[in-house]
């Protein structure tokens, strides 16, 4: 098959191809028939991997609980799948909390620039600061009756509430396993059929991936850069050794933490895994939600990487919910950096506290897009960091989003890989015989 034809090349082309329009569409004026005329072509694409996102946690997770046939296998699968997903949002923190304090990128910001930024992020800061004040209002167990929906229905209306549809489809899951065989297996199969049509949706879905992409990259750019695409050079030039860090940060969690947990739990080489993992990551990329995903992430690490249906119907979907690495990291990052930026030194205790609260935050965080920015808020008041300071990096945190998305897809497939081994539900394809889908 010649390379052109694979499908992650021809995402690349797309990302590729939507950053150059967009630039030229800032540069001659097109904001508008972008808007228009080429967005809703990405707003179409991502539409449907959300619209497919609820299905696929009902039916895979449904299957895969059931499938474990013994409550005893679902509390050890699901015991190291939680340590695990645990362990690597922890390090994120810590790697992020050591690169900000090493570099000190708030420091780098001048005070007229942070005085022009708050002014332009005034109307957006406050609209998401008075979400976090709902949140932060909030009992202490407030995340534990968040999980447990009152009305199936409403839960499945909203992507934002697939926690709730987690935690259904494991009740559900857990009581065939309660249930008589017999009595089980008709609904059983049913979600089985249910599963596998949704792969197949997928696979529809992901014909239209190039066009989809270039929509959504074209209108980023041509929405952050409006009328004048010098705006861009000048925010990320202002912004840029912020940036920096982050990306150092996301770099250093998948460059060191993923690759040591294959090396040492798992048979699996990391070029086999990043070549199997390229076109969920790249739609990771594109989409800025993991939740969106989801069906892309596993259709990779089944087919791809080798993972069982069993292992990936459960810790995926799972992941997808409570596994943020990336946006633990860039909430630890971007607290410190909005605190040097104002002024404030922060205490040993006081980023004890981030790690703390971000690691919560992470996982009650939703798997959409720029949801991170406000659990950040929460974290800014946690440490009595005025939550106003996060119009300093509103400008970035849709292309840092990009990237701390691939991140957060990164670390489920990892862990998936690494439950998988542990089971015995490993079956490595030849690198030669990976198909080149999503």
């Amino acid at each position: 098959m010649p390379w052109y034809r694979k499908l992650h090349w021809q995402i690349i082309i797309g990302l590729v191809l939507g950053l150059i329009y967009g630039v030229i569409a800032a540069a001659n004026g097109w904001v508008e028939f972008t808007d228009n005329w080429i967005t809703p072509f990405g707003t179409v694409f991502i539409n449907l991997l959300k619209l497919i996102a609820i299905p696929l946690i009902i039916a895979s997770l449904i299957t895969g609980v059931a499938s474990l046939s013994d409550l005893k296998k679902l509390s050890r699968i699901g015991g190291k799948t939680i340590g695990l997903y645990l362990c690597t949002t922890l390090v994120a923190l810590i790697i992020g909390l050591v690169v900000v304090n090493v570099l000190k990128p708030g420091n780098a910001v001048p005070p007229e620039m942070r005085q022009e930024l708050e002014q332009t992020y005034q109307g957006d800061m406050e609209s998401r600061i008075g979400i976090a004040d709902e949140a932060r209002d909030r009992v202490a167990l407030q995340p534990l009756i968040d999980i447990v929906p009152d009305n199936l229905f409403s839960s499945i209306s909203d992507n934002r509430n697939m926690l709730q549809v987690v935690f259904f489809s494991i009740f559900v899951g857990i009581g065939l396993i309660l249930m008589p065989r017999e009595k089980a297996q008709p609904l059983i199969t049913f979600f089985d059929s249910a599963n596998d049509l949704v792969i197949r949706l997928v696979e529809i879905i992901m014909f239209m991936a190039p066009i989809g992409v270039f929509g959504l990259l074209a209108g980023t750019i041509s929405s952050i850069a409006g009328d004048d695409p010098s705006q861009i050079v000048e925010l990320i030039g202002a912004l840029g050794y912020y940036c920096l860090a982050v990306i150092i940060g996301l770099f250093l969690h998948a460059a060191i933490t993923y690759p040591t947990l294959l090396k040492t739990l798992t048979p699996v080489k990391l070029s086999t895994f990043m070549k199997g993992m390229s076109a969920a990551q790249l739609v990771a990329f594109s989409t800025s939600s993991s939740g969106a995903t989801l069906p892309v992430t596993m259709e990779s690490v089944e087919k791809n990487i080798g993972v069982s249906e069993e292992v990936s119907s459960f810790v995926l979907p799972l992941g997808a919910t409570i596994n943020m690495d990336g946006t633990g990291l860039y909430q630890a990052i971007a607290a410190v950096f909005i605190a040097q930026a104002l002024g404030m030194d922060l205490s040993l205790t006081a980023q004890v506290v981030i790690v703390l609260t971000a690691m919560l935050a992470s996982i009650g965080t939703a798997a959409v897009p720029s949801a991170g920015i406000v659990m950040l808020v929460i974290i800014l008041e946690a440490i009595n960091v005025p939550s106003e300071g996060i119009a300093l990096i509103l400008g970035v945190d849709r292309i840092l989003d990009m990237l701390r998305t691939v991140v957060n897809v990164t670390g489920d497939a990892t862990v998936a890989t690494v439950v998988a081994a542990s089971e015995g539900q490993l079956d490595i394809p030849e690198l030669a015989a990976v198909p080149q889908t999503a």
